[in-house]
């Protein structure tokens, strides 16, 4: 018959243990037989024990006593489960605080090996979140690069591809192929596998793009970064149906979430420089964090937007949420990285990922949409993945189905595109 200490064996290698600091493998080691834990008990522990490293919070061994005591009597299980459970979820839910010292984050880039590949895989296609779930945008992708060389703690990337950086050898040759309805206009979006400008036009990847935007004048080609590459927008002819759209957020998230990425105010000045070029710009507040002082950081960055940009020279404005699979969070544990991205309360989104509750949500969109007040009405505002309630609730109004919102979008933005055109001809 097998004993204890062969079970606690096994459960070591199929749980977290092996990634934990020497001093919480020795506690868990020891408190395991005494409160004869079993394998979903041993394992909830050790993921506990991983996200406190990672939140920057107290050791498990200290942080477990506080909570449970010191008599670990295994007639005193359910108690302490029950006292720790707590004790996690209490932490977990709460609003995440960055004032005390900012996560440790990698000193390098893990920049990983960038090829050139010939393929035959399909570079165009439907956002991969689209669905009649939610209300969405039937955004369109062109994959032009896969993998991304930022560390952002939250990027469903990081699931998706291997360690190596692909860049399509044919690029240009596929996107000339592409049989687009010429009587129907397009919204394609290029950030969905790589950020959109940070590699700059290496093996002429913005060229091909360029050239395929000029071609198909009925597409609306978005170019969506966290970086702040702009040299090509600078010194070459850009068509007018390009738009590059910045992801914003406040600098203590950039420093402790978004690794490697330009910060918030290099961000708004690359934008402000394609702005003078007469690029139009636009700007997603996705994913918004909540944080302590989440409220008055978000809303200064609205401020500042305000402040440097006209309505007129801005398309659109997102917002939308930290959204999760379970991979994501696997991966995220895995990797080990201090990160408290992880730090809330999670609950399940209408295709069944993990999200922020709707309350939380609500508040978010609210208040920045209410910031943005002076530009109701002329730069077009909508949510990314969230199902019409939250719509309603937020922005006080909701499309009928995505092909409206779709519609709308488009011949908004249209409008615009249009009238520089029109304006170029003179």
């Amino acid at each position: 018959m097998e004993t204890y200490q062969q079970k606690l064996d096994r459960y070591l290698e199929k749980s977290f243990y092996p990634l934990l600091p020497g001093p919480t493998q020795t506690f868990l080691t020891g408190i395991a037989p005494r409160l004869r834990l079993t394998y979903q008990e041993f394992r909830q522990f050790t993921e506990i024990a991983r996200d406190l490293e990672m939140w920057g919070e107290a050791p498990f061994e200290e942080w477990f006593t506080s909570h449970a005591g010191t008599d670990m009597d295994a007639r005193r299980k359910d108690h302490i489960r029950k006292n720790i459970t707590e004790a996690y979820t209490r932490l977990k839910n709460r609003a995440k605080d960055y004032d005390h010292a900012p996560l440790k984050r990698s000193k390098k880039r893990d920049k990983g090996k960038i090829v050139i590949k010939e393929s035959d895989k399909e570079i165009f296609g439907m956002c991969p979140v689209a669905s009649p779930k939610t209300v969405c945008c039937n955004l369109k992708t062109i994959d032009a690069v896969e993998n991304c060389v930022f560390g952002c703690s939250y990027c469903t990337i990081q699931t998706f591809y291997h360690q190596e950086t692909v860049f399509d050898a044919h690029l240009a040759e596929k996107l000339k192929r592409l049989q687009l309805d010429e009587k129907k206009r397009y919204h394609i979006g290029t950030g969905q596998s790589s950020d959109s400008l940070v590699w700059g036009n290496r093996h002429g990847n913005l060229d091909a793009l360029m050239a395929f935007a000029r071609q198909n004048p009925n597409v609306m080609l978005e170019f969506k970064t966290k970086s702040d590459n702009i040299g090509y927008f600078l010194e070459n002819d850009i068509p007018a149906n390009i738009v590059c759209s910045w992801s914003l957020n406040p600098p203590v998230i950039v420093e402790n979430e978004e690794h490697f990425t330009a910060p918030l105010a290099r961000r708004i000045e690359a934008a402000r420089q394609v702005a003078d070029r007469g690029i139009m710009v636009s700007f997603h507040f996705h994913p918004i964090i909540y944080y302590k002082n989440w409220r008055e950081d978000y809303t200064a960055i609205v401020g500042d937007i305000l402040q440097r940009f006209t309505a007129e020279e801005v398309l659109f404005v997102s917002f939308g949420s930290v959204t999760f699979i379970k991979p994501v969070l696997k991966q995220i544990r895995l990797s080990g990285l201090q990160t408290k991205i992880t730090q809330m309360e999670l609950v399940k989104d209408p295709h069944g990922k993990l999200t922020y509750p709707d309350e939380i949500k609500i508040e978010k969109f609210s208040t920045l949409y209410k910031a943005f007040a002076q530009w109701h009405g002329r730069v077009f505002f909508y949510l990314c993945m969230e199902k019409a309630p939250l719509w309603e609730k937020s922005l006080g109004f909701v499309f009928k189905d995505n092909d409206h919102f779709e519609e709308e979008m488009l011949k908004h933005c249209f409008t615009r595109i249009d009238a520089k055109r029109a304006s170029a001809a003179f």
